[in-house]
């Protein structure tokens, strides 16, 4: 089957998603391993570590929101009709996605006031407005698909590539 371009625009946002927790991951692998057999430790890793844990939730939020796959827990939901349910989840998405706009907004005022305050880390003298912007446009990525995801609920409900949710009983 032949991916569109919109498709593939969302496999490579979650491919982003994917390589910022590898990137968590091997910052945190190799500080263990030079702490614990080198006794040796990286200058600001523990900084650079928060920074990218933020970036990778943030990546994260838009991997989620368009797939639908983050956790939930609606009784309506599981027992409405399906057509209800298309209508509960355009509300939701349309909820969420004023949500992740207004904290796109707010958050590009903490990349500016970082930038223009010449925030650095403590050991390398790193800016940190930068992890700021990388995480910015992460939360950007969320709500381009958010409004992606509304579209399709609102006008192509088939194009929607929700997991197949099983209710419990």
């Amino acid at each position: 089957m032949r991916k569109n371009v919109m498709d593939r625009f969302i496999d490579s946002i979650e491919w982003i998603a994917a390589f910022f927790v590898g990137i968590v991951a091997l910052n945190t692998f190799v500080a263990v391993v030079m702490r614990k057999f080198f006794a040796v430790t990286i200058p600001d890793y523990y900084n650079i570590g928060q920074f990218l844990l933020g970036i990778l939730i943030f990546w994260g939020i838009a991997a989620t929101s368009y797939r639908g796959t983050h956790i939930t827990v609606d009784l309506v939901w599981a027992n409405a009709t399906p057509r209800h349910q298309r209508w509960i989840d355009i509300f939701a998405t349309l909820v969420l996605l004023f949500v992740v706009t207004v904290q796109t907004y707010t958050l590009i005022d903490k990349v500016i006031d970082t930038r223009n305050s010449h925030i650095v880390t403590m050991d390398l003298g790193i800016p940190v407005w930068p992890f700021f912007l990388v995480s910015w446009i992460g939360d950007v990525s969320a709500v381009l698909l958010i409004a992606i995801r509304t579209w399709r609920l609102i006008f192509h409900p088939e194009d929607i590539h929700d997991a197949k949710i099983k209710t419990a009983e």
